[in-house]
């Protein structure tokens, strides 16, 4: 899927033939299996091929056991959401691929969800084993102005809103993220020690290379990580190779994703 363009994709993929000779050819590599018992020696039919061992001889195509499977949806769409789902730096919503693709806002949304399932981590490792993490808290939620009149904060009483009941709060997330590696994100109830230095211990390899801000949440960490620290209360953001701006770029990124989402 190397491809510079999306037209570029489409160009090649003209024909679904040619989309199935080339998913055939990542999946199996020139030997087809059978999906059901994984035998090596099916078959070709008209529609695909058909398992030759005699306690199985199902009949299959390249689509079974993948997020392509059941789907009528033709190759050449999935292989140009796929593109565009993982080009976007903020994403892209069911209606915009819809508009993109041709397609209905139904089918877009089923496509993406599919996508997204198939770029899950299924076997996660610890971060930090051969790189620096970053770790860094940021708190989700929509903005003042967007929310109905009874979820705002009073001016008057910023701790409560408007018909007197206690002002619910963003949620935050703290996030672990490996310079050029993977990310962590993980819901916490509160900007705390207890709740939070846990998390890391499950996370990230002890003895690692760990960079956070000033925050009482990360103290001790240097009992069981390198752990470095900037000071942004004292306007220090990069001291050497010590800086959060990897993770704090992240969020950046993340909020302005779901802005999108959200107003799309």
């Amino acid at each position: 899927m190397n491809f510079k363009s999306l037209p570029q994709l489409l160009d090649h993929f003209k024909e679904e033939k040619t989309c199935i000779e080339y998913y055939e050819n990542i999946r199996w590599g020139g030997n087809p299996a059978c999906p059901q018992c994984g035998s090596l020696n099916p078959y070709k039919t008209t529609r695909g091929y058909k398992c030759s061992d005699n306690e199985c001889y199902k009949k299959f195509t390249v689509k079974v056991g993948t997020i392509f499977e059941n789907s009528k949806i033709p190759f050449r769409i999935w292989f140009a959401a796929i593109y565009l789902a993982t080009s976007h730096k903020k994403g892209i919503s069911s209606v915009q691929l819809a508009i993109d693709l041709g397609i209905t806002q139904k089918s877009s949304w089923f496509v993406l969800h599919r996508i997204r399932e198939m770029l899950k981590d299924k076997a996660p490792r610890m971060l930090g084993e051969n790189n620096m993490v970053e770790i860094d808290e940021a708190y989700i939620g929509g903005k003042e102005q967007n929310k109905h009149t009874s979820k705002r904060r009073s001016d008057k009483y910023p701790h409560l809103k408007n018909d007197g009941t206690p002002y619910t709060p963003k949620t935050m997330v703290v996030g672990f993220i490996e310079r050029k590696g993977q990310v962590v994100l993980k819901k916490v109830p509160r900007a705390v020690k207890y709740e939070v230095q846990p998390l890391i211990d499950v996370h990230i390899k002890h003895g690692s290379k760990v960079h956070t801000d000033e925050s009482h949440i990360y103290r001790n960490l240097d009992l069981t990580y390198n752990h470095s620290t900037v000071v942004h209360s004292a306007r220090q953001y990069v001291v050497g190779n010590v800086h959060t701006n990897t993770i704090e770029n992240f969020w950046n990124v993340l909020k302005r994703g779901l802005h999108v989402c959200i107003t799309m």
